[in-house]
């Protein structure tokens, strides 16, 4: 019971610093997630916290389930927060991070994994396609703003629109690694992968997705006035949004984390500029920053006592380095068009944050096939979010107050 009362006291003391700590530090180029692994690196290396192996195997079902939520609800966030409509021209420079970007810098990667860190097929697609996803939810500066705010620039729009939709379609290439994997217990797998993991699933993530979005619009804004959810001025509904969409498309066997993206580009064109948007995000924001506050503590302390890096050597850092220096800069530069102006271009090439969907997909497959050097990849995969979260959030504050500066100068 005694460690029981610690842990709720220093649960209720981060929620206290994570919300005093943007506000009391906004002039320095720290982030969030920064001071949240600080907290729990140094909460790990006190006698405070139960010792839990966050890192074992019977606590991988509570990492992917809570990577899960906190992933699905900065979805729905991301997804409220793009005013801009959906169109081939519009979201030009999403469809190339996602079509040309993504496929490419998982190839490279994946040789990467094979070359630097000696693993199989499966392992390597498996490891690329983990750190395939971004997520720019830890670096509120790469961010477009609330609902409404005018806050869209293209590097901005490009690198939330490119993670509202990447952390789903990684999926494909995790089943693929899976399918490797489990090659040997079917001789029709590639066709299976192809038809059902690939075609199947993301047909029906898009189609449930826009579905549910369109219905759940109608029933918020455009029911009598006394029956709409509008009415009840309630911001949970986001988070009621995000249950539904993603739960009714996973049981159709759809990818949920597409859906719920989808859903809230679908929801906000039923009634694109009401104020209840804002209501819904800023609800969805805070859902977001709690749970990501608690899982990157609970990171920082397992990375401090050891756990998720046991196996951290030489190879890890050459390919964490690797990934980070050259193969998301490299591919997301040649993606993009040239008549980008070369500071936005490699704004949106080089600040692809690696977060907690990394963790998540690889706590994901490994429940789902056997893979080779496992402890491995965990090591490769948390060294790599760390120095991410650590080195984008030093950087992109700077990065994108110069930016602001150089577009305001440009202007007329």
């Amino acid at each position: 019971m005694e460690s029981y009362d610690i842990t709720l006291g220093l649960f209720g003391l981060v929620i206290l610093l994570t919300a005093w700590i943007p506000m009391a530090f906004r002039r320095l180029p720290l982030s969030l997630p920064i001071f949240c692994i600080a907290i729990g690196a140094l909460a790990g290396q006190t006698l405070l916290l139960p010792r839990v192996d966050l890192a074992s195997f019977d606590s991988r079902l509570l990492i992917e389930h809570m990577t899960e939520l906190t992933v699905i609800v900065s979805l729905m966030g991301a997804g409220l927060k793009i005013d801009r409509p959906v169109g081939l021209r519009r979201w030009a420079l999403t469809w190339r991070l996602l079509g040309i970007a993504m496929p490419l810098g998982i190839a490279v990667m994946a040789v990467g994994a094979s070359w630097i860190l000696g693993l199989g097929a499966a392992s390597a697609i498996l490891l690329a396609a983990c750190l395939a996803p971004t997520d720019p939810v830890l670096a509120s500066d790469v961010q477009v703003g609330p609902p409404q705010t005018g806050t869209e620039d293209e590097v901005r729009f490009a690198l939330t629109s490119e993670a509202g939709l990447n952390d789903g379609l990684s999926f494909p290439f995790v089943y693929l690694a899976i399918a490797i994997a489990l090659a040997s217990d079917r001789s029709d797998w590639f066709a299976h992968w192809l038809l059902v993991d690939v075609l199947w699933r993301l047909l029906a993530g898009v189609v449930m997705g826009w579905t549910l979005g369109k219905v759940l619009g109608f029933a918020t804004f455009r029911l009598p006035k006394g029956a709409a959810l509008v009415r009840t001025g309630d911001g949970f509904v986001a988070l009621g949004i995000t249950c539904l969409a993603y739960s009714l498309t996973e049981l159709v066997h759809g990818y949920g984390f597409v859906a719920v993206f989808v859903a809230a580009l679908s929801f906000r064109t039923v009634e694109r500029n009401h104020d209840f948007h804002k209501e819904l995000h800023d609800f969805a924001e805070q859902i977001e920053r709690l749970l990501m506050m608690v899982l990157l503590v609970c990171f920082g302390a397992a990375v401090s006592l050891g756990q998720f890096i046991a196996e951290l050597d030489w190879r890890v850092v050459a390919f964490a380095l690797f990934v980070l220096a050259i193969a998301r800069p490299a591919t997301g530069w040649v993606s993009l068009p040239s008549t980008l102006p070369k500071g936005e271009r490699a704004a949106i090439a080089v600040f692809g944050i690696r977060g907690l969907g990394s963790i998540y997909y690889l706590a994901f497959a490994t429940g789902l096939a056997r893979f080779e050097e496992v402890g491995l990849m965990w090591s490769a995969v948390a060294l790599i979010v760390l120095v991410s979260i650590v080195t984008h959030g030093l950087t992109v504050t700077p990065a994108m107050r110069w930016l602001d500066r150089r577009r305001k100068t440009a202007d007329p």
